[in-house]
């Protein structure tokens, strides 16, 4: 879910991939400066709203983490049919199914704090769906990750997995609680990418060799501390694309290489690491292509995800709403 925390080391140097910034700043700004955006609500009353992805039938899927489930929708209509059931739920109200992404016509699912160190019996890791309540374990990231502990400070042995995307022959994902990114493949091998100070990785998204990464800082997740990076998985470079979101927790590269963001607010200093940002505080950002973002629209209440679809951004938020905003 969208809710990250942790108490964690400062992070290290970032290293300036001036071939990645080239590559973003020369393809965002222009419309997305004049852009005048309007809001509709689509859905409501998902149990919960996390991850979510677009599917080969141009769908919405989204996870609904309190039910274990993860749901279709439809983007013009706003229809909505399970596509899967009986996944673990949350055990501590956030986390369960946490995300979903295809690959190869299957859907598989990031599921996550349901371990043994936090009350639950589950496996934490990507399940791949089968059948309407059929599901296999292809990859059980929480076993890996306590025999694979991050060099920062953590609370929860088995981690805080939070968004996962295609990439290779498996998956990026981001664990905002032990700060860092593994690489999972479909044969359940698992390799820590990257690893970062406290920074809190959250949403990913992909464009052959470069992987934009939203953080959303450690708490009180100020905003110079929500950031878009750049990783070239080659070379490891790490580039900083834009810095001024609140509590950052998705990004997207739309049409023209426009990079879009989500924030989900802001955060009263005090409240417990891993809470959700106050209500109505969250934005749809654009990079602006100076290192700053612009705001698309505002009053977003604790907004969890973002697809584009065209011109068409779909939020989902963490009370079972998905909106459509309209970006051209």
């Amino acid at each position: 879910m969208k809710q990250i925390g942790g108490s964690i080391s400062t992070p290290r140097s970032i290293v300036i991939g001036m071939l990645v910034v080239g590559i973003v700043v020369a393809s965002v700004g222009g419309s997305a400066a004049t852009a005048s955006p309007t809001a509709t609500r689509l859905v409501t009353g998902l149990a919960g709203g996390s991850g979510s992805t677009v599917g080969p039938d141009r769908a919405l899927y989204v996870t609904e983490g309190a039910a274990g489930r993860v749901s279709r929708v439809d983007p013009e209509t706003g229809d909505v049919t399970t596509y899967a059931t009986g996944l673990p739920p949350s055990i501590i109200g956030i986390g369960g199914a946490m995300d979903v992404e295809f690959f190869g016509g299957s859907a598989y699912v990031l599921v996550t704090l349901v371990g043994q160190d936090v009350g639950g019996s589950d496996v934490v890791g990507i399940y791949r769906i089968d059948g309407p309540d059929e599901f296999t374990i292809i990859a059980d990231i929480g076993a890996w990750a306590m025999t694979h502990p991050p060099s920062t400070d953590f609370v929860v042995p088995t981690g805080v997995q939070y968004a996962m995307q295609g990439f290779r022959n498996g998956f990026l994902v981001t664990d905002g609680h032990h700060n860092r990114v593994l690489w999972v493949t479909l044969a359940g091998a698992i390799t820590e990418i990257i690893e970062f100070g406290n920074i809190v990785p959250t949403g990913l998204e992909v464009r052959g060799d470069t992987v934009f990464i939203a953080q959303a800082g450690p708490a009180p997740h100020l905003p110079e501390d929500g950031k878009i990076v750049a990783l070239r998985m080659r070379s490891g470079a790490v580039a900083e694309i834009a810095a001024g979101g609140r509590l950052l927790v998705d990004v997207e590269l739309g049409r023209g290489k426009r990079l879009v963001a989500l924030a989900q607010g802001e955060f009263t200093p005090g409240n417990p690491e891993g809470s959700p940002a106050n209500p109505n505080t969250g934005e749809l950002l654009g990079a602006d292509g100076l290192g700053g973002f612009i705001v698309l629209e505002g009053g977003l209440n604790q907004p969890t995800s973002l697809e584009l679809i065209g011109n068409v951004a779909f939020v989902v938020t963490l009370g079972g709403e998905i909106w459509r905003i309209d970006i051209a």
